[in-house]
């Protein structure tokens, strides 16, 4: 063997066996003896397998030194784009290409897959254009790796062209291709194209019934998915998967289970994707039991390190309210991404601990990965419930110049915005969609509905029907949920009529507590019973919930009664009708019965909802409960409290006791009432803001009436606005009135 052959034999054996820092050592320092080719690609190849970037830039700058010839070794070229786009360096990968005199249909492949495994899609489009114009014909791997990108962004039009391609260019029997184009008019919305491809195909494999199956189950066109997958020659986990899937994403969680279950007797062995599939179903359906015996398999199955799998586990756990089983499988992963951040972000918001899912999307962004359109539609509802607006208005920012403005994120800024009590801005989003969908118009009623703007949410309920878009079941509710707040029965029993005559919604328990509340507010009690007994379906607790809050509100103390028994039986933990009830007792002075309704509670052991109050401060949400003494600025808060009392009594201000059960000196009542929750953070952003400056608290529970006549005062006192979101709407306190015109 020559010197030269030893060599580089030398070089082959050593990145084979993985030593390639040895390897590139010797390339270096031997001058002697030049490497072959092939000897390159062996070494970029060991750089892809070690993510060697550092190293692969140092052969590439070996490679030009020894004067190679580029035009008479594609090969080496082609492994170059391959290492820099594996080892992250997407731009000196396209540098590569572009220096190319003629690169094959190879290298177009090799960097067109690039650009789509980055989601990158445009660049991908751009790169097949590129191809075509250097009149190098695409083969079935190039045909294979675009169609999927227009399946990802559902660009039917591109794809038609494409496919259009495909049949001149002598593919169209091909069945890899096939497979793509049966793939990419699914998932585009014409499944019926994809089902003219697979009746056509005279040779079509596993691949292609999966593909069919899979469109089938995505559509939500069940029927068709089974009766093929029942006539499919040898099922596979592919299509058990695709059917658990179908059933997981059309709400048939039950099913879904069932298919699982049903996948384990045949023999069939779950992968990632089965698991990833069929636990969004337990978390749909809120079947934590059911999930953590999913969990298990999945540990017996060894999937516990896909990533996959965890984020669904993740996810899994924090719809169905085990948060902290979240975090701990989320602390434990070795590596995260977007999919498990979002999962952890939802989980946090969707379990009422805004403020950590915002903590977990600054972490995230520290972390270094990039937020998809799914994380900024996930932490924009934290902001919202928080009324976190200068964060929101941050992440805004992101959005647009990540360019991420799709329908989801652009309508989860538009109830942001109206949550954060800047409406004007939500209308001003709205009004920028040139075709807004039911989501959009119904995330624009409901702000105005929040806002007690009753007109505008009807009149846009109004605008949305003759625009061509139909109501769904959401719309009704937000503008039941308008006219409740303004008494408007005439035109609420007017929409409720319409929607089965005219839509055809049959109401839903939804629809049914709205009027239930509508009635009950406007102090129709005898009419609201006589609803109620009407309702065709079984009753839900929040109805005769929304009768027994009417009763407070009229001091029905018979009826009340009646219907705090009622809840009693149904909810025997639930502490909202006891103290409903102590309310009413109190209202009318019954300070005995009041009382006993509290013991009853003690020795039941159930506690009373804490009131707590949310208010943010140059991007940070401070929180506190009713009495609360734990935050930093504890004394200078309760001196500013006792400032504005004497501030407010001066000005006519006499305290609403009536609601304080406790049977105690009137003073002491009044100290009670100075410490509610919202008045605390009145108070701490007073301290903390510049005069003139508007105040936003968010509350979790409906404002008293106490504090409502206070925050009145206060506001006239100071010259400010303050703005409440309690528990059931927006008060915009101004000069000494609400908007809400003491009618909440």
């Amino acid at each position: 063997m020559s010197s030269t052959a030893h060599f580089n034999l030398n070089l082959k054996v050593l990145c084979t066996e993985g030593h390639l820092k040895e390897a590139l050592h010797v390339l270096l320092n031997t001058r002697k003896f030049p490497a072959h080719s092939s000897t390159y690609i062996n070494l970029l190849q060991a750089c892809i397998d070690k993510k060697a970037l550092s190293e692969g830039k140092q052969i590439h700058s070996h490679i030009n030194d020894r004067g190679f010839t580029f035009s008479t070794h594609p090969l080496l070229q082609n492994k170059l784009i391959s290492m820099y786009e594996k080892c992250g360096s997407l731009e000196n990968a396209r540098k590569v290409l572009d220096n190319m005199t003629e690169p094959d249909v190879s290298s177009w492949n090799i960097m067109i897959t690039a650009y789509r495994r980055h989601g990158i899609s445009q660049g991908a489009f751009a790169l097949f254009h590129r191809m075509q114009q250097t009149l190098v014909q695409p083969d079935h791997f190039t045909f294979s790796t675009i169609l999927p990108v227009c399946a990802n962004l559902g660009s039917l039009k591109t794809g038609m062209q494409i496919h259009g391609k495909v049949v001149r260019c002598g593919f169209h029997s091909h069945v890899t291709v096939t497979n793509t184009l049966i793939d990419m008019y699914a998932k585009c919305g014409s499944i019926e194209r994809s089902r003219e491809l697979f009746d056509k195909m005279p040779n079509g494999d596993v691949v292609s019934w999966n593909a069919m199956i899979t469109g089938y189950a995505q559509k939500g066109v069940l029927d068709e998915a089974l009766r093929l997958f029942k006539e499919m020659p040898q099922r596979t986990v592919v299509s058990w998967t695709a059917i658990i899937a179908g059933y997981a994403q059309n709400n048939l969680g039950e099913k879904a289970l069932e298919a699982f279950k049903l996948m384990q007797l045949s023999g069939e062995k779950a992968d990632s994707a089965t698991f990833a599939s069929t636990l969004p179903a337990c978390a749909k359906m809120g079947a934590l039991e059911q999930g953590m015996e999913i969990h298990q398999k999945v540990i017996e199955s060894d999937f516990l390190s896909s990533v996959v799998v965890l984020s669904a586990l993740i996810d899994m756990y924090g719809k169905c309210g085990s948060i902290q089983k979240a975090r701990d499988l989320f602390v434990q992963m070795p590596q995260r991404n977007v999919v498990s951040w979002n999962a952890m972000i939802v989980g946090y918001a969707q379990n009422g601990l805004g403020d950590k899912a915002l903590e977990t999307f600054k972490l995230m962004q520290i972390a270094g990965a990039k937020p998809s359109p799914s994380t900024f539609a996930s932490v924009l509802p934290a902001c919202a419930k928080l009324g976190a607006l200068e964060q929101g208005m941050e992440i805004h920012q992101n959005i647009v110049k990540m360019g991420y403005m799709s329908e989801i994120v652009w309508n989860a800024l538009i109830d942001m915005y109206a949550k954060c009590s800047r409406i004007h801005k939500a209308r001003t989003l709205f009004d920028k969609i040139h075709h807004p969908g039911v989501i959009s118009w119904n995330a624009m009623i409901a702000g105005y509905a929040m806002h007690g703007y009753t007109k505008d949410a009807v009149e846009l309920f109004e605008k949305m029907k003759h625009s061509g878009t139909n109501p769904d079941h959401v719309s009704f509710v937000c503008v039941f949920f308008a006219c409740s707040h303004a008494g408007l029965v005439d035109d609420a029993c007017k929409f409720f009529n319409s929607m089965s005559e005219t839509y055809s919604i049959m109401p839903s328990m939804d629809h049914y507590v709205c009027m239930v509340d509508l009635l009950g507010r406007v102090g129709y009690l005898e009419e609201t019973v006589n609803f109620i007994i009407k309702i065709p379906v079984k009753l839900d607790v929040v109805v005769w919930m929304s009768l027994l809050g009417a009763c407070r509100t009229h001091k029905d103390i018979r009826l009340g009664e009646s219907v705090a028994t009622r809840l009693f039986e149904l909810d025997p933990k639930n502490p909202a009708p006891f103290v409903l009830l102590s309310n009413i007792y109190a209202l009318a002075g019954k300070w005995g019965d009041a009382q006993k309704v509290r013991k009853l509670m003690e020795e039941m052991g159930i506690k009373k909802i804490p009131g707590c109050s949310w208010i943010e401060v140059h991007k940070i949400v401070h929180a506190f409960c009713v009495g609360d003494r734990s935050h930093p600025q504890t004394q200078a808060i309760y001196t500013e409290l006792e400032k504005l009392s004497w501030e407010m009594k001066a000005a006519g201000y006499i305290p609403d006791t009536k609601p304080i059960f406790n049977d105690v000196e009137e003073e002491e009542k009044e100290l009670l009432l100075c410490h509610h929750s919202e008045k605390l953070a009145i108070a701490f952003g007073l301290l903390n803001t510049p005069p003139g400056t508007t105040i936003r608290v968010v509350k979790n529970l409906r404002v008293c009436s106490d504090c409502h006549t206070s925050t009145k005062f206060i506001s006239k006192i100071i010259s400010r606005e303050i703005i409440v979101r309690d528990a059931n709407r927006f008060h915009h306190f101004k000069y000494g009135r609400c908007s809400c015109e003491d009618y909440w």
